[in-house]
């Protein structure tokens, strides 16, 4: 929804921009408690009580960018409550990553099925005929529905010949493929974190700009002005991201401006990710796994340890493309700080809860970086460089399309085993991928490597992207073909690296004849 809720990614884009402005700047603190007065300074003619709930927005959007928790819808406290512990140049995130901020909500109905007045009070009355319920009765004025009664089985809206009977549903609650979203006892949207896996999906759908990540674009700044060696690891998904006209060497060149000792492409580690899952396939299904699950997206392996326990065994044990990458910096520079860039929220909950936390020091999404260029008046798409990067085979770049990392492994297993068939299913957002796991749970996926992707056309269409997914998908198919080599066997960074005789065990002639064979 980023292309039509264009007020409420520009207040997130704004808010974000200015504690940026704050941490580069050495401002006092104190001045953000006045920064919505600057970002809705207000004038004659404007409704008074949509400009103050919009800078009562920006202040809890404040404080999330500062990494702090919302405020209670009851309590006074100061925007800036709670900094001192926030002021340091460390990850400080805790748990919840996603909250809701409370007076923001609009209390939306949940779902339930409305009979429109396009209704005509035909005499066939198909719709309380198909009800199983009886929940559908024919009034005075056109049909009735009992929400009561109602089961939601949506059988009176395909059957009548009108279309006056609509299913509506609170935005934040439709996108949510777990059923994460219910409401408190004022009808206010909440977040059940026992289910949440934070993939990000609400906070793109609500209008209102009424959910919200925390940040740690204040504390990142902090680190890299306070001298350390901070790396910049950018997901595959950034290409397309900051403009048509730029390039990648262009923005890594920007990100140093910034103050990033280096950028390196996470397209490395999914290499590692690529090999290392090819042959943790070959070894395990169907023998020891009846089917096996990639491991790249974290809110896929979340749905599956909360809604599917029984599933844990076969998601795959390779790490991250984001944990090999940051691995393999600091393998060569143990005092490295590694920052994250990508396109959800959800690696912001890896970086919190799992064996990735040793080697990823902040995350960070396309849209703080974007903001963080804004603080710096920096535009990548100006900055001349010569020169392109080539950290990356073709298949790591296409992590960033769903049905990229399975193709990805399929095609170094079968190159490694050239006498095995793998076969793929994926499924982009979290309702297909509860529908796919229903039917491994079946036994229909028996054999097969299953990808998992929480956003739709997997990781470019993140809730932290900032670019039409269109466009960015060819951007992404045109990088994919301009790699110097196509599979990992052939990535010289790996062939020489230090992470390799740690992650992976493949003898020289098993990878050289892989790569013939690929």
């Amino acid at each position: 929804m980023k292309e039509s809720y264009v007020d409420v990614v520009n207040l997130r884009r704004r808010v974000y921009a200015e504690v940026a402005r704050v941490a580069y700047s050495d401002t006092p603190i104190e001045e953000l408690e006045t920064a919505a007065y600057r970002l809705y300074p207000g004038h004659q003619g404007l409704d008074p009580a949509k400009i103050f709930r919009e800078r009562a927005i920006a202040e809890e959007m404040i404080r999330l960018a500062l990494g702090l928790s919302v405020r209670e819808f009851n309590e006074y406290k100061p925007v800036i409550d709670g900094f001192d512990e926030a002021n340091i140049d460390e990850n400080i995130f805790d748990l919840p990553v996603l909250d809701v901020i409370k007076f923001a909500c609009e209390s939306c109905p949940t779902r339930h099925f409305k009979v429109t007045d396009n209704c005509r009070s035909c005499m066939a009355h198909p719709c309380t005929n198909v009800c199983p319920v009886n929940a559908v009765s024919m009034g005075e004025n056109g049909a009735v529905i009992d929400q009561d009664k109602c089961i939601k089985c949506g059988r009176c809206l395909k059957t009548c010949p009108y279309h006056s009977i609509i299913d509506t549903d609170r935005p934040c609650a439709a996108v949510c493929g777990v059923g994460a979203i219910g409401s408190d006892q004022y009808g206010r949207a909440e977040i059940d974190h026992d289910k949440c896996v934070a993939c990000g999906r609400c906070v793109t759908e609500c209008p209102f700009g009424a959910i919200g990540d925390k940040s740690q674009i204040y504390q990142l700044v902090r680190a890299i002005k306070s001298k350390k060696r901070v790396y910049a690891i950018i997901a595959p998904a950034y290409i397309g991201q900051f403009g048509a006209l730029t390039r990648p060497a262009q923005i890594k060149e920007a990100i140093k401006q910034l103050g990033f000792q280096d950028m390196i492409e996470v397209g490395l580690g999914a290499d590692y990710t690529t090999l290392h899952e090819a042959k943790e396939y070959l070894e395990e299904v169907p023998e020891k796994r009846a089917f096996m699950g990639t491991s790249c997206c974290y809110s896929w392996s979340l749905l599956i340890d909360y809604f599917y326990p029984e599933f844990n065994g076969n998601v795959s044990d390779t790490g991250s493309p984001m944990r090999y990458t940051a691995e393999h910096i600091k393998a060569d520079d143990p005092e490295a700080v590694v920052c994250f860039i990508g396109p959800c929220t959800s690696k912001k909950a890896e970086a919190i809860e799992s064996k990735v936390r040793d080697y990823v020091d902040f995350v960070i999404t396309f849209e703080e970086l974007m903001a963080m260029f804004v603080a710096k008046d920096i535009e990548p798409s100006e900055i001349e460089v010569e020169g392109d990067i080539q950290e990356s085979s073709a298949s790591a770049r296409g992590y960033a399309s769903a049905g990229g990392v399975a193709a990805a492994v399929k095609q170094a297993a079968e190159a490694l085993d050239p006498s095995r068939t793998i076969k793929v299913e994926g499924a982009s957002t979290l309702q297909e991928c509860m529908k796919l796991l229903q039917m491994a749970k079946a036994g229909l996926k028996d054999g097969y490597l299953l990808e998992g992707m929480a956003c739709p056309g997997g990781c470019r269409s993140g809730m932290g992207t900032i670019a039409s997914t269109t466009r960015v998908k060819k951007e992404i198919n045109k990088y994919m073909g301009q790699a110097d080599f196509g599979l990992p066997f052939d990535n010289a960074l790996i062939k020489n690296d230090k992470l390799r005789s740690r992650t992976l065990d493949l003898g020289e002639e098993d990878e050289e004849e892989a790569s013939e064979e690929a």
